[in-house]
């Protein structure tokens, strides 16, 4: 354990593949593992969400390599799609980062959903604890496009980028419940398309009101095929995190992050399957069967 330990804050890519999977499989031992590891706080995490087709990757892609002329370590998690066959990662759109893989200061891992439905993996924090054990500079999550519902975001990363492309003028006042609350950032992609001045200008006059004493939510325009508008994003992400670092917002986010674990640690061996089971034996017993009081004898005990 200490060997593997001392591999992985040394950059190690093979003994940190090793390590996500042993806590993705939940293999004997990984618990001990991430009590052991040393997790440096101050290390960005940005997550790069927003509806399908924005541009998501491709805007991480240049953000990598704008990152890497600064001599930056970078660390890209890419939530995808689960195969309906195996529950693994589909990786097709993992090929507009391709050009980094070979990269000794980029790492990328792709992750499974695994049926979650906020856009990330149910073992994303402790992933990402992990990644930061090994001393990156910059960690990024890539989430699934899935609209609305891809809210975990905001508790997990430490500045949230949301990218939407010009189309979605139409769609705002549907998004307010959900993408548009989440952002620290707004990203409108492809902006060479028409009405994209519009949009923006629409967005930000939404974005006014939710202003606080620290941080007005900035809304960029950007052309990432031409990394036209990737500095500025880099410099309103750089300005977030120094106001990121105070103890209020850590403290959410830690609080956050432990609630997530606790639940689910909670949960563990509770199967719907099994409950369902569970169920039609009362129902057959039971004329009146009363929900509350089969919950209160048998599960919240």
């Amino acid at each position: 354990m200490r060997s593997l330990i001392s591999k992985l804050m040394r950059q190690d890519f093979r003994t940190l593949a090793r390590a996500i999977s042993y806590v993705e499989n939940e293999i004997d031992g990984y618990q001990e593992l991430l009590k052991s590891i040393t997790i440096p706080n101050q290390i960005p995490v940005i997550g790069i969400t927003g509806p399908p087709g924005a541009g998501k990757s491709t805007l991480t892609n240049v953000l990598t390599s704008q990152l890497l002329q600064q001599n930056a370590q970078i660390a890209i998690i890419a939530v995808d799609p689960s195969s309906p066959f195996n529950l693994g990662a589909l990786l097709g759109d993992r090929i507009r980062l391709s050009q980094h893989y070979n990269n000794p200061n980029v790492y990328i891992r792709s992750l499974a959903t695994r049926g979650s439905l906020g856009g990330l993996c149910d073992k994303i924090i402790e992933v990402v604890d992990l990644v930061k054990a090994a001393q990156f500079d910059y960690i990024f999550i890539e989430t699934v496009g899935v609209g609305q519902s891809e809210v975990e975001i905001a508790g997990l990363a430490d500045t949230t980028v949301v990218v939407l492309v010009p189309e979605a003028g139409d769609e705002i006042q549907t998004m307010k419940a959900g993408l548009m609350e989440i952002a620290d950032i707004f990203v409108v992609n492809k902006a060479d398309r028409e009405a994209a001045n519009r949009f923006v200008k629409n967005l930000r006059l939404l974005v006014h009101a939710k202003a606080t004493d620290t941080w007005q939510i900035p809304v960029l325009k950007t052309i990432a095929t031409q990394q036209n508008g990737i500095e500025q994003l880099i410099h309103q992400i750089h300005q977030h995190q120094q106001i990121n670092q105070s103890k209020p917002r850590q403290l959410q986010l830690l609080s956050h992050r432990a609630y997530q674990l606790i639940q689910r640690h909670r949960m563990q061996d509770i199967q719907l399957n099994n409950l369902q089971t569970h169920i039609h034996q009362q129902l057959q017993q039971e004329t009146n069967f009363n929900l509350y009081q089969f919950l209160d004898q048998n599960y919240f005990q």
